[in-house]
């Protein structure tokens, strides 16, 4: 990951943890969108002036490259998107963006060479938020976020709704019931995306446990492998995550295992081992943002994309048995329709009740996982 500072490059391709720790479960019965994280939350909100679109600059900074066949490559096919819909918008962006003073640098120098919106794609904490406060004049986005003032929102996947969905397919499809999970780092995405498997598996084969290994990286493969390797070792026959790359899918192809993904489709790297993934599309929001920035209706605020509208299931690997598929779809059918399965009673690893009979966790509780779920080792 480079630490020097990047030169941008107008419509070209430039040369830890995606959020912080948060302690607390946050509020668990259902409420609105509205960010209860930032002090200055209640700040007065209004909408800045529109722009021309030959007028306006948008700048992206990207946590990794652009090439990493995950993350940072969903975000730039939204990009590509807004290249598309708005033809005459002028577009920049840095890859590999360090969680550093050095990113302070980069989203001042998106300031400083005009940009009416910038997009961190992933969590900058007061590295965007410092220069957000310093340009009330510019539209700041940043992915994974915490913070919501008059010119700084926050957008995320809903990314729990298709692990659970995956993990009924795991419940089913596991022999040994040892799920296994290649982590990142303890914080609440992967605190959410691995209980919500663990949840799903467990809603229609309670014997299931999970464990789970960290590997303190987004993009590490020789640690995936590693971690993946002592997992199929320990008996785990259903390998997921939520890292960038495919490192544990080629384990899982190659100890004939079954393994879901993240980020995009990557089943090329391990058919046989492949059941599905979760899938980004951040296309529809980066436009309908940019659009309503050149209107002049743009306003701050924090955005989930939820179900079938900027996060899904992929499609079922080709050795995913029909009548699993149907079962797992059956919950999926039933999310798009209202329902969640995040419902109590859900105790933590230690056994204790976290999650009363009768209160259901909403986006904003899951968004601020930091336990893990009973039958969980390793993490939390």
């Amino acid at each position: 990951m480079s630490r020097s500072f990047p030169v941008l490059h107008k419509n070209a391709l430039l040369l830890p943890g995606r959020r912080r720790f948060l302690k607390g479960a946050g509020a668990l019965a259902a409420g609105t969108l509205l960010d209860p994280f930032a002090a200055n939350a209640a700040a007065p909100v209004a909408a800045l002036p529109p722009v021309r679109e030959e007028d306006a600059l948008v700048a992206f900074g990207h946590t990794g490259p652009i090439t990493d066949g995950g993350w940072s490559t969903a975000h730039d096919r939204g990009v590509q998107a807004v290249r598309k819909a708005f033809p005459k918008l002028r577009t920049v962006y840095v890859e590999s963006v360090p969680y550093s003073a050095d990113a302070t640098r980069i989203f001042r120098q998106f300031v400083a060479e005009g940009a009416n919106m910038v997009f961190g794609t992933s969590n900058y904490g007061d590295f965007i938020k410092d220069v957000a406060d310093r340009a009330p004049n510019v539209a700041f986005l940043e992915c994974d976020g915490t913070s919501v003032t008059g010119n700084l929102g926050w957008y995320y996947i809903t990314h729990w709704y298709p692990s659970y969905i995956i993990g009924i397919a795991a419940g089913l499809l596991t022999k040994t019931n040892k799920l296994g999970y290649v982590g990142t780092f303890p914080i609440p995405s992967v605190f959410a995306s691995a209980n919500a498997t663990l949840l799903g598996a467990q809603s229609v084969n309670p014997a299931c446990t999970m464990q789970a290994v960290s590997t303190n990286s987004w993009f590490d493969p020789q640690a995936a492998t590693q971690a993946a390797s002592a997992l199929a070792d320990s008996g785990c026959d259903f390998l997921c995550g939520i890292t960038d790359e495919p490192a544990y899918l080629r384990v899982a192809e190659s100890r004939g295992l079954k393994a879901a993904m993240w980020n995009l489709d990557m089943r090329r790297f391990g058919p046989n081992a492949y059941v599905s993934g979760v899938v980004l599309d951040f296309s529809s929001f980066y436009v309908e943002q940019i659009r309503a920035r050149l209107n002049g209706t743009w306003k701050a605020a924090g955005n989930f994309l939820t179900l079938a509208h900027g996060v899904d299931r992929d499609a079922w690997g080709q050795t995913v048995p029909e009548n699993i598929r149907t079962q797992a779809d059956a919950m999926r059918d039933r999310i798009l329709a209202g329902y969640s399965p995040f419902q109590g009673p859900i105790r933590d690893n230690n056994g204790t009740i976290r999650i009363p009979a009768g209160t259901t966790m909403d986006d904003m509780a899951i968004y601020q996982w930091d336990w893990g779920v009973q039958g969980m080792t390793g993490l939390g």
